[in-house]
């Protein structure tokens, strides 16, 4: 069977601590899309870690955890990633990579900064980890395969053509140094032998896997909004962020998906840019942002302070329906106790007129929330491990939530811990 962990809002909904989870029962944990350009807290018996591309079932010796097709491969990144885990006392993780994930290059990068920095005022606030060229490339059919570097005449013969193309644009547009073909040539060679010992037929080891009956894990990075067809398009990511993607970039046949655990916060948080209707400013949000998440709410990859938010239940409801939620797992809930009385998001006035259907980009940029509070709990949950054992105020807050978004919360996060989780 196959269960997706995906977001539904904007990202950093806490599902890198799900994911560590449901590993526990998982055979394969597969990463199917993005790059290291978002991030994972997870809290367990080994301590903190902030994961980028290494997938969130590392930390179990039963697991094998794979690199898709669909994902952006940084191979240093990663590989410094993996030798961090191992050195604080983690065994070595039993990794896979697709041979037809493509490579996130050098060059990737620095176009990605060059081109920030050339907009100004008018960034897209990326995370300068070359997402958006490598993307750009990868559609553009120039990118490189990892199964590539096994063919060295027929790489040459590409990386000259690319440097020629990509050296007009370092010269006319950017009035950068030029790319030398020998230095890209050495720079793939250097990932040959890095990635060499892992590479596999990722589909083909998946489709297998299913028919013996191994429990398969998707996960997702960033979250609805940030999909490039259904989020807030153009402060979008470059990869589809939803679980009917987890088939492609896993190689999976799509009706093997039957569950979609859609991970949804007790409040609102972003990173980047963009449209977020429910945002709170000034000491309101100071409070939130110090409180939340585990440490504060900074971005795990890096470290930016996230624009904090009231529960959004128009984007929330949309983000479940477009990921098609079969479980909603609503997380940081431990957050909210300090608040008197909690103000949720339950509609969007556009032009005069209350919808609590989520708009397209030009519509959303006009929208105010409309408010409306519900009574605090003022008490620390952390450590509940039943539904009926929380605060009735709290209690009450679920399933207010879950009435407006339409999906079923069957799990309830009450702390960073692996531990902490009602199930429902």
């Amino acid at each position: 069977m196959v269960t997706a962990v995906v977001g539904a809002n904007w990202g950093d909904e806490g599902k890198g601590k799900i994911t560590d989870m449901l590993a526990e029962k998982a055979d394969i944990i597969v990463r199917f899309q993005g790059g290291a350009n978002a991030g994972h807290t997870i809290v367990n018996d080994y301590g903190k870690f902030a994961l980028h591309t290494l997938p969130s079932g590392v930390f179990y010796g039963h697991t094998t955890s794979i690199i898709g097709n669909g994902v952006a491969l940084n191979i240093p990144v990663f590989f410094k990633e993996y030798n961090e885990v191992v050195s604080r006392g983690v065994p070595a993780p039993k990794i896979l990579i697709s041979n037809r994930a493509q490579m996130v290059m050098s060059y990737h990068i620095l176009f990605d900064q060059y081109e920030e920095e050339r907009l100004g005022g008018k960034a897209f606030g990326s995370t300068k980890s070359g997402i958006a060229p490598f993307y750009s490339d990868k559609y553009a059919k120039i990118g490189f395969q990892v199964s590539e570097l096994f063919d060295e005449e027929a790489l040459k013969e590409k990386v000259a053509r690319i440097c020629e193309t990509k050296n007009v644009t370092l010269e006319h547009l950017y009035h950068k140094p030029l790319l030398k073909p020998e230095d890209i040539m050495n720079e793939l060679m250097e990932y040959k032998k890095m990635v060499e010992p892992y590479v596999c037929d990722v589909s083909l080891y998946l489709w297998n896997a299913l028919k013996e009956g191994k429990q398969v894990l998707l996960e997702g990075q960033l979250g609805t909004l940030k999909d490039p067809d259904h989020g807030i398009y153009p402060m979008v990511t470059s990869s589809s962020t939803l679980a009917a993607y987890g088939a492609i970039g896993a190689g999976l046949p799509p009706y093997e998906i039957k569950k979609v655990v859609t991970v949804c916060k007790a409040y609102s948080s972003a990173v980047g840019a963009g449209a977020f209707v429910s945002e709170i400013f000034g000491e309101e949000a100071d409070e939130l942002r110090k409180r939340g998440g585990d440490g504060g709410e900074f971005g795990a990859t890096t470290g930016r302070p996230r624009r904090m938010g009231w529960f959004d239940c128009v984007a929330s409801k949309y983000g479940c329906r477009l990921q098609g939620a079969t479980d909603v797992a609503f997380t940081v809930l431990d957050v909210l106790g300090y608040l008197d009385e909690i103000p949720v998001c339950t509609g969007y006035e556009i032009d005069g007129e209350v919808t609590t259907e989520f708009p397209t980009t030009v519509q959303l940029e006009k929208a105010k929330p409309v408010i409306e509070k519900l009574p605090g709990w003022k008490c620390d949950i952390r450590g509940i491990k039943k539904y009926e054992d929380l605060p009735e105020n709290c209690r009450k807050y679920v399933e207010f939530v879950e009435k407006h978004i339409g999906f079923p919360i069957t799990m309830i996060s009450n702390g960073p811990g692996r531990n902490d989780i009602i199930y429902r």
